[in-house]
């Protein structure tokens, strides 16, 4: 991998989406240029060297936008610890044990103030650095409208319920990418981010051993991919965290991941679900036969995700410290 800016710049999608529009006109792709004009060389850095030292790190922290994002919107409450005043979200149900990531964004944010002290909010910081995540694991690249601020609370509850489950059936998933102003189309694309990373066998583990409540595994499961992951994930309490790739090329951002759909070999359940419905299935089929699309539909997608529910003008703060309100 190469942190420098120079590769930056020959990505396909970057011309296509300078015509994006955002939904807030008061984030622009300028917004730090005089006042934290090597933000973007920071946060590449610090993204760089967390993933040189561990891979898994480029699909915990692209997890990490899409969780705060979903919760109150994109404003960093993620990020906030419990306090007096509120139960924070990493203790909830779909973050507790698994969200990770957040050493990376408190190494980037600390040399970020020392370069430009109370100017660069944890929201745009993490949301830079879920781009480049993306793209040092092989994935587009997209320029990133700046100029959010961070919430003041946490949103225990909130993200108990509006953040997508693996469990939970295709029309519950769509529902939930539509309340946020996202589409099918979105919930599609942005599925592909499992092309990196891993699953904690508990996600998945009632597909192996219990799927119809009678000690059967799921029928659609390819059978030589069952075989492989009773073996990862035998069934006792104690195989719970144990990991397994969501596809065959965990650590690269390709499309892969719509392949493996089409041969019934999803890991969660909720990722299988997306060839059960016409539509769904039919965008599967189109980003398995153009890895161009997928990252030009992916970058887009991301564009719009980061754009919701954001803070900006006189809402929020800029935190001194990503944890903590200030």
């Amino acid at each position: 991998m190469n942190p420098s800016a120079s590769k930056f710049s020959a990505i396909p999608v970057l011309s296509f989406l300078l015509l994006v529009t955002f939904g807030n006109s008061q984030l622009d792709y300028r917004f730090y240029d005089k006042t934290c004009a090597n933000l973007t060389k920071i946060v590449r850095y610090g993204v760089f060297s967390a993933i040189a030292n561990e891979t898994r790190l480029a699909a915990s922290l692209l997890r990490l936008h899409f969780h705060d994002c979903f919760v109150n919107g994109c404003e960093g409450s993620i990020l906030l610890d419990d306090n007096i005043n509120f139960r924070g979200e990493k203790n909830a149900f779909p973050n507790r044990n698994s969200a990770r990531g957040f050493e990376v964004i408190d190494a980037i944010k600390e040399n970020v103030e020392k370069a430009c002290p109370s100017s660069v909010s944890c929201t745009d910081i993490l949301t830079l650095a879920s781009r480049d995540a993306v793209f040092l694991a092989g994935g587009p690249f997209w320029p990133v409208p700046l100029g959010r601020h961070d919430g003041l609370t946490a949103n225990e509850t909130a993200a108990n319920t509006d953040l997508p489950s693996p469990f939970e059936p295709l029309e519950n998933i769509t529902a939930k990418f539509i309340s946020k102003g996202l589409d099918v189309k979105d919930m599609v694309v942005l599925s592909g981010g499992h092309t990196i990373g891993f699953a904690q066998c508990s996600t998945f583990k009632q597909r192996l051993f219990d799927f119809d409540g009678a000690g059967n595994p799921d029928p659609i499961l390819d059978e030589s991919l069952l075989s492989s992951l009773r073996n990862i994930c035998p069934n006792q309490d104690d195989s719970d965290s144990n990991l397994a790739p969501l596809d065959a090329t965990s650590s690269k951002f390709d499309n892969s991941y719509f392949k493996i759909l089409l041969n019934n070999s999803g890991l969660l359940q909720s990722d299988q679900a997306l060839m059960g419905d016409n539509k769904t299935a039919g965008l599967v089929s189109n980003y398995c036969k153009s890895p161009f699309l997928f990252s030009k539909d992916f970058a887009a997608s991301m564009v719009k995700m980061s754009n919701i529910g954001v803070l900006t003008g006189q809402q929020g703060e800029i935190r001194k410290n990503c944890r903590v309100v200030n």
